[in-house]
């Protein structure tokens, strides 16, 4: 791994050289690796240390007021929808749900969408078969391209560089949305999040703010580590540890309380409100089990969490067509279960962390798609399924008016 420049803290790339990272691309070999590199260590922040300190504001508000944070957006990001006109097409998605979320709580809901940055996706297996050709799996668009071919998905890191920009058309429209648009607080966003997976591009994106001296992740607001990336003696957390953001850490089925504490105390020594954001992903039928044993081992440690339900990633499956999707019923009652959970153990359960598309697009059974028939109508995900606005919507009045219909 390369140092930083002077525009981060050199010094601090220390605490996660050399450590393992998973899930990470293969194109140190590449001729533009060097100077890809380079050119985002220089480059001028996406987000602001004063942006990241208002959200941090707004999320340890969450703790006291009973408020809410909704965190949506797409699985992957595509560099070909990062133009004002997407852009302000997902904010007006996440303005509508985010409101008729507010409406049925009568409480603040703070916004965050998976954009401005959510280019990089860790995968199962690192390659796949097309015909009689196993080539590298697409990890997003920073990466590798869609296209299913040995030379487009082989990893290029010039990529790092195309997602920057990317990424910086996005945050000025979401910016000039904070300001300008008068319908909500500022503190209550929308707010930039996506994944923190590839180090070669976060770690040069690490900024000093000049203010506090701290140091800051200048590619996003809300950066989150994954289930597969998690490791408490890995990079990821390693880095993540060492900046200021809000951070989430996605927990999956498998997690036990002690790894998870290890996790929290890494990224939250201090124990500091607003700081940990905590999304379980578990699937229906194994949150009941795995869920609430990590719940109580935080409230005994004394961490101050954002619980956030991810009721999608754990049911997954696959459509007789091949197809990947998820059926509502399921998002629903692992939605409901997670909030059963926290309420039990007297835990504020914050909101909901979705995958939903501006578009009407037909990737999950449910509402308007009725079968697995219907899939193939309007499936355009670059990776995993999307809930389309109305299903969402029915998940979100689903949670604030507390249906218990479908959580047998």
């Amino acid at each position: 791994m390369q140092p930083l420049s002077s525009t981060a803290d050199s010094t601090q790339l220390g605490t996660w050289e050399g450590m393992p990272a998973s899930q990470q691309p293969d194109w140190r070999d590449h001729a533009g690796y060097e100077e890809a590199c380079q050119g985002l260590a220089s480059a001028p922040p996406l987000v602001t240390a004063a942006e990241i300190r208002q959200l941090r504001w707004s999320l340890s508000r969450l703790m006291t007021t009973n408020a809410h944070l909704l965190q949506l957006g797409d699985c992957a990001e595509s560099f070909y929808e990062c133009t004002p006109r997407h852009t302000s097409e997902k904010l007006s998605v996440i303005d509508r749900l985010g409101d008729r979320f507010s409406e049925l709580t009568g409480q603040t809901v703070v916004r965050v969408g998976r954009m401005g940055g959510q280019f990089a996706k860790p995968r199962s297996q690192a390659t796949e078969g097309h015909g009689t050709l196993t080539i590298p799996s697409f990890m997003g668009h920073m990466i590798n391209s869609e296209i299913a071919t040995p030379a487009t998905r082989k990893a290029d890191p010039w990529r790092m560089l195309w997602a920057y920009d990317a990424s910086d058309r996005v945050q000025q429209v979401m910016r000039k949305h904070r300001q300008g648009n008068g319908r909500v607080p500022t503190g209550e966003g929308p707010w930039s999040s996506h994944e923190a997976l590839v180090i070669d591009y976060e770690s040069r994106l690490i900024r000093r703010d000049p203010d506090s001296d701290d140091l800051y992740l200048s590619s996003t607001h809300l950066p989150w580590v994954g289930e597969r990336t998690r490791q408490p003696a890995e990079a990821h957390i390693a880095m993540l540890s060492s900046v200021v953001n809000p951070v989430g850490c996605k927990i999956g089925p498998t997690a036990n309380p002690d790894s998870v504490l290890r996790v929290c105390d890494a990224l939250d020594p201090r124990r500091e409100p607003g700081r940990l954001v905590l999304i379980p992903r578990m699937g229906r039928d194994l949150i009941q089990e795995a869920l609430p044993p990590i719940v109580r081992r935080m409230v005994n440690a004394g961490h101050p969490v954002v619980w956030l339900s991810d009721p999608m990633h754990g049911n997954t499956v696959k459509s007789r067509a091949g197809l990947k999707t998820r059926y509502l019923t399921d998002v629903i009652t692992e939605a409901l279960r997670f909030r059963d959970i926290l309420e039990e153990n007297r835990q504020h359960a914050s909101g909901l962390h979705i995958e939903v598309a501006a578009d009407d697009v037909t990737e999950c059974i449910g509402g308007s798609v009725r079968t697995e028939d219907e899939l193939q109508r309007h499936y355009t995900s670059l990776c995993d399924p999307r809930l389309n606005v109305e299903q969402a919507t029915e998940l979100i009045e689903v949670w604030a008016k507390g249906t218990a219909t479908v959580r047998s």
